[in-house]
């Protein structure tokens, strides 16, 4: 039985504590918080005990940790728990510097400690049944990838100023996605991006409407829709085409009833939000990250997963702002120096 030291109590730390304790093989043995009553909730709800991060971090009895604090605190805990000898699970980005990412990387190497990412969609039924349709060849070779990813409504303005803009918070995730399903990274980055759902968003220096396209060494396409307002739920759709084909992950919708009459055919919306969508994908997720410690096999998503999908956040910054496209080693080789 893993036991499993908790670094933050907010809404994803709950979603977090709910795939540990049902996991057959790990338990919540500690919580942690900047806000001390908010650990103890979390903590009393799942019999675990309350501690500091310092704390869970340097205790022998913890065999983990799960980061779920604010980014800009990531790289300092991973690589704190993994001197201390800790496999880690953190939370998407890495960090919201990419130098300060590679940094991390480098030492958690010289650790030998596993670090995986927590990019769930990679473990999305769906998804990860139209990534494995690829791989073996269904649709012949891949030409071209969309990627749709619309939330139903913005975040807090006072979460977007700390966020690190919509590339690093919310399209890492798809560019993560795309890396998944494409099974490499993209040569060029070119977006555009601007404030159509609330102005505060551009005055806090942010977009909320975006769409990125990716182009690849042999000539594939990718695209990424972006919105931070959807008012008919949170939509959530792949589609690749292929030489053979064509692959398509639908939304999941709140109910399967299909009403068809002579005035039209009605179904269900989309699951409003990302916790009602993703939450099979985070246990998938969790599941994932127990046995790779258990088996002593590699992570499947790791921090040089997280480093590629931050450099691409990156890179679609420095196209927005400068209308041209991007080329990606321009972002990796100076970093990696």
């Amino acid at each position: 039985m893993l036991r499993i030291g908790l670094l933050g109590a907010g809404r994803i730390g709950n979603v977090h504590a709910q795939a540990i304790s049902d996991h057959p093989e790990s338990i919540l043995a500690m919580v942690s918080d900047a806000l001390t009553e908010s650990a103890e909730k979390l903590a009393a709800t799942y019999g675990a005990e309350a501690r500091s991060s310092s704390e869970i971090i340097g205790d022998p009895g913890i065999d983990a940790v799960l980061i779920a604090t604010p980014t800009d605190t990531h790289s300092d805990l991973i690589e704190a728990a993994t001197l201390a000898g800790k496999a880690v699970l953190c939370e998407k980005p890495v960090d919201l510097s990419l130098d300060r990412a590679l940094a991390c990387q480098n030492a958690v190497a010289a650790s030998g400690q596993p670090v995986m990412i927590g990019f769930n969609r990679r473990f999305d039924p769906g998804f990860g049944s139209l990534k494995t349709a690829v791989d073996v060849g269904e649709i012949g070779a891949p030409e071209l990838l969309s990627i749709t990813s619309f939330d139903p409504a913005p975040p807090p303005i006072e979460y977007v100023k700390v966020s690190g803009g919509l590339f690093r918070d919310m399209t890492i995730h798809d560019f993560d996605l795309a890396n998944f399903i494409m099974g490499e990274l993209p040569v060029s980055v070119s977006a555009v991006g601007t404030s159509t759902v609330d102005p505060a968003i551009a005055e806090a220096g942010d977009v909320d409407t975006a769409v990125v396209t990716m182009t690849y060494a042999d000539g594939k396409i990718a695209v990424i829709k972006n919105s931070r307002r959807a008012v008919y739920g949170y939509d959530q759709r792949v589609e690749i085409l292929g030489s053979g084909g064509l692959l398509q992950a639908q939304n999941v919708l709140e109910n399967t009833v299909v009403k068809s009459t002579a005035a039209g055919v009605i179904s269900a919306k989309p699951t409003y939000f990302f916790l009602e969508r993703y939450m099979p994908a985070y246990r998938a997720e969790w599941d994932a990250f127990v046995a790779a410690i258990k088996t002593g096999s590699e992570v499947p998503v790791t921090l040089a997963d997280g480093v590629a999908a931050l450099a691409m956040a990156e890179a679609a910054t420095r196209s927005v702002r400068s209308g041209a496209p991007v080329q990606l080693d321009e972002i990796l080789k100076p970093v990696a120096k």
